[in-house]
């Protein structure tokens, strides 16, 4: 694809992944636009102190050409005194934009649709008039002295020369970045790398990524574009968004960091509150089985993980609990073997011998198949008390069966004459 804009490129050197990556979360305004998904005024100011104690670089706070609740929410956000910048969205309009201004906001971002569907079927406009629409409002924005997104909407789908001249339009006017949309979610990482590449090397624009999660790669695409020069990444707290949703926060933070070797300098222990709070103001749960802040992540219960991570977490782990506010845990049920139940007995200051737990573990495993789950601790200390007497009986009936077979094996050795003696 690039081959075909080969005059076009500045002569430049590419640095790859760019040194500092900025995180953008839009949780309040696309998060909130998730299907059936309103959040109170009130806790929006909460999410955004939030993720401002995480350390987020910038907060989309709302859509202040709503008017109403929204606007007053987005101007007592603005009035927080937060370290990050607050950013308002807009449509290419100049009344948009004079109301974000209104908010006390220091960053507006501008919308405007760059593919042919969207432009002939939503806008019902041309080319040009995507062009001059966001050219004239990028230059009223920056007349006022605010930092500027221009957001590409639907610009995966977008011809890519076409493309370029928005980008190339927006950079001219002023714009501080590019929002590159993928709106559909549509693309994969090895596209999303080529159009972001050609994108920065062509216009020579800041580009921000801002993926859906359609196909599941929505975190994937958002890391894909950063490899590419992307310098700002748009992100939802657990993933909230249309339809499928956006790169989410947390996902994106810690592949960055652990994958990439690249560290956003986020307090990444406050994720798993920040991600409840969000989950229960979203009325939208966290699956357990959620990456990085999932309840699951780090319990155990099949006995080898589990005796790994006994001797050595990073066995089974790539950050530790804490990392992202999360505890380690060990569940007993079908696959637990001795040493998870020894440990969580002793964790209620109980403590049995090998040869009782290796018998106890044979009760919990039939109780955890007949529940079809594994166990809760007070049902486990029900097992224990319940069977712990009769374990101990049964062993030591064993221990006097052995004892018992030695002797009789004593005595027959004993009693059996020599051949020598016979002779005789």
């Amino acid at each position: 694809m690039r081959e075909n804009f080969g005059g076009y490129f500045l002569q430049r050197p590419s640095d790859g992944v760019p040194a500092k990556v900025h995180i953008d979360d839009t949780t309040l305004r696309d998060g909130e636009q998730t299907a059936g998904v309103v959040f109170a005024n009130e806790e929006k100011l909460r999410i955004a102190k939030l993720l401002d104690e995480v350390g987020v670089y910038q907060i989309e706070a709302g859509i202040p050409t709503m008017g109403g609740d929204e606007w007053e929410a987005v101007r007592q956000i603005a009035s927080m005194d937060l370290n990050c910048s607050i950013l308002a969205w807009n449509r290419a309009v100049v009344s948009d934009i004079e109301a974000s201004l209104r908010c006390g906001v220091d960053a507006v971002a501008i919308s405007m649709s760059s593919s042919d569907i969207h432009i002939e079927h939503k806008l019902r406009q041309s080319r040009e008039w995507v062009l001059e629409c966001v050219k004239r409002a990028v230059t009223f924005a920056k007349e006022a002295n605010v930092y500027v997104s221009v957001n590409a909407e639907d610009a995966s789908r977008s011809d890519m020369e076409f493309l370029l001249a928005f980008a190339r339009v927006a950079r001219e006017a002023g714009a501080d970045r590019l929002r590159f949309c993928d709106t559909l979610g549509i693309l994969d990482p090895f596209n999303t790398f080529m159009k972001i590449k050609t994108i920065i090397d062509v216009v020579g624009i800041d580009v921000e990524m801002h993926t859906h999660n359609d196909f599941g790669m929505a975190t994937a695409n958002a890391i894909a574009g950063i490899k590419a020069g992307a310098g700002f990444v748009n992100t939802t707290v657990n993933g909230l968004g249309e339809r499928a949703g956006n790169a989410a926060l947390e996902e994106v933070a810690m592949a960055l960091q652990y994958i990439e070797g690249l560290d956003l300098d986020l307090n990444t222990g406050k994720f798993r509150e920040l991600s409840e709070y969000v989950a229960h103001a979203s009325n939208r749960p966290i699956p357990t089985w959620k990456p990085i802040v999932g309840a699951n992540l780090f319990v155990y219960e099949s006995e080898n993980r589990a005796s790994a991570a006994l001797v050595d977490p990073t066995s089974y782990e790539i950050f530790p609990p804490e990392a992202v506010g999360l505890q380690r845990r060990f569940l007993l049920g079908k696959y637990s073997g001795v040493d998870s139940l020894r440990l969580k007995l002793a964790e209620h200051g109980i403590s049995v011998t090998p040869d009782e737990a290796a018998a106890l573990i044979l009760r919990i495993r039939s109780k955890s198949v007949a529940l079809k789950r594994a166990l809760f601790d007070e049902e486990l200390l029900d097992i224990y008390r319940g069977m712990i007497d009769e374990v101990r009986e049964e062993l030591r009936e064993a221990e006097r069966a052995d004892r018992d077979l030695v002797e009789d094996a004593a005595v027959d050795t004993v009693s059996v004459p020599s051949e020598v003696g016979d002779e005789a």
